[in-house]
């Protein structure tokens, strides 16, 4: 059996850039926001949040973009003459 294809990881990153640029914005502005004297306390509970959302994000991306690679290798499925996909 050969190998799936592998996704370039340049191609990852320049498909994630706007959203990891929104999440760095994001988590800077909740450091910002929080009361001086409290920069830790005061954000970190937030910041925690967007890191498990963007996480979460992340890998979801990584997984479609496996799977849509795979799913390209493999040439479509041919018409039976019923009209129907082999297999079916």
């Amino acid at each position: 059996m050969s190998e799936s294809p592998r996704v370039p990881p340049e191609e990852f990153v320049e498909s994630m850039k706007d959203e990891l640029e929104r999440y760095a914005k994001e988590v800077m502005e909740a450091v910002n926001q929080a009361a001086d004297g409290e920069w830790i306390a005061g954000s970190e509970e937030r910041v925690r949040d967007l890191s498990a959302e963007m996480r979460q994000r992340i890998f979801e991306r990584a997984m479609q973009k496996r799977v849509n690679a795979a799913e390209a290798a493999f040439p479509p499925s041919a018409r039976s003459t019923d009209g129907q996909a082999a297999g079916e």
